[in-house]
């Protein structure tokens, strides 16, 4: 520590430049008028895969976005270099509200929530009827997922020539919700219209847990390649499995997406507000009027026990909102 006699002088005291705060901050942000609009196709490792126009950019997130990130299928505003030419890497200045977002955890006591896919019109839930077997438990928490995002689910069956889909549709027939049955020669002879019909005019997210078959579909409607074999095409790791999410665009005039996603052991509702589950449930809605502050609706309070006894829904619509409802509760091992 330098030390002064008692009367130092301004020769003897050195005044470090104060660099950082020698420029006023402002809370204006520029507008980027002139930025284009683009949606995200995958994101790797900081680096987004961008489709403008005709071509795919890469990008990186702004620093003034500060915090908020972006994911498969968000609608953003890009600018700096948008040719597409190698090494070439524009910004992320902005991201578009959001007109639905499919969310889900790690767990049911996981706090930390995983954004799947923005602005999805429909989530496709696959799941095998044989090898490996269905897992009802693994499905109903999609409904409730796709329910809460406001998301329209579609039931995709695979390996139907394994076993029947007769039972597990049974167990869904309540619910109305639209459903495909396929067979494995389907994928093999890329007949898989039916499929391809309900995604039209859509943005869909595929879910499902590894060895439903979900890859090798979504490979077969985009008529491309992606991997199902040792090697990941995105990451050259793991075997067989889907670590990103890709968004894939119909051929032809389907003028629809495919949003491949990766497959999971788990699906988890901690995000979940339960008092938006039974908006899937429009026959419901009114009878809830009476019910006690804070019902779950499956208390001896809840007033839609009345609501069905004088008719106004069928019993088993009332049912399935409770065995979704219950799921929020119970782990899918239960």
């Amino acid at each position: 520590m330098r030390r002064y006699g008692k009367n130092p002088d301004e020769d003897d005291i050195r005044v470090r430049p104060n660099t950082k705060g020698n420029r006023p901050r402002t809370n204006i942000r520029p507008k980027h008028e002139d930025a284009a609009e683009g949606m995200v196709l995958t994101v790797d490792r900081g680096r987004l895969h961008v489709l403008i126009e005709d071509r795919t950019i890469v990008a990186m997130k702004a620093r003034e976005l500060g915090r908020k990130s972006a994911v498969v299928g968000d609608r953003v505003a890009v600018v700096g270099d948008l040719s597409g030419g190698k090494d070439t890497l524009a910004r992320i200045v902005r991201v578009e509200p959001r007109k639905s977002v499919l969310r889900r955890t790690a767990d049911d006591d996981d706090p930390y929530e995983r954004v799947v896919v923005a602005n999805a019109d429909q989530l496709a839930i696959v799941t095998a009827l044989a090898d490996p077997e269905p897992r009802p438990r693994m499905i109903d928490r999609c409904l409730v997922a796709a329910y809460d995002a406001g998301l329209e689910p579609l039931l995709v069956l695979t390996k139907s020539d394994l076993a029947s889909a007769d039972t597990l549709l049974e167990t869904y027939a309540t619910l109305g919700v639209s459903y495909v049955v396929t067979t494995r020669d389907d994928f093999l002879t890329g007949g898989v219209d039916a499929v391809r019909e309900r995604l039209k005019g859509r943005i869909t997210a595929f879910v499902g847990h590894s060895g439903v078959g979900k890859t090798t579909l979504v490979n077969a409607l985009v008529e491309r390649q992606r991997a199902t074999g040792i090697v990941n095409a995105v990451t050259g790791r793991g075997r067989h499995t889907t670590t990103s999410a890709l968004a894939l665009p119909l051929p032809g005039d389907a003028d629809g997406w495919v949003v491949d996603t990766p497959g999971v052991r788990s699906f988890g509702l901690h995000h979940i507000d339960p008092s938006r589950v039974i908006l899937a449930f429009p026959e419901l809605v009114a009878g809830t009027e009476e019910c006690p502050r804070g019902c779950s609706h499956d208390e001896p309070e809840c007033a839609l026990d009345a609501w069905v006894a004088a008719g106004h829904a069928d019993p088993a619509r009332l049912d399935s909102l409770r065995r979704l409802l219950a799921t929020r509760e119970r782990r899918e091992g239960d």
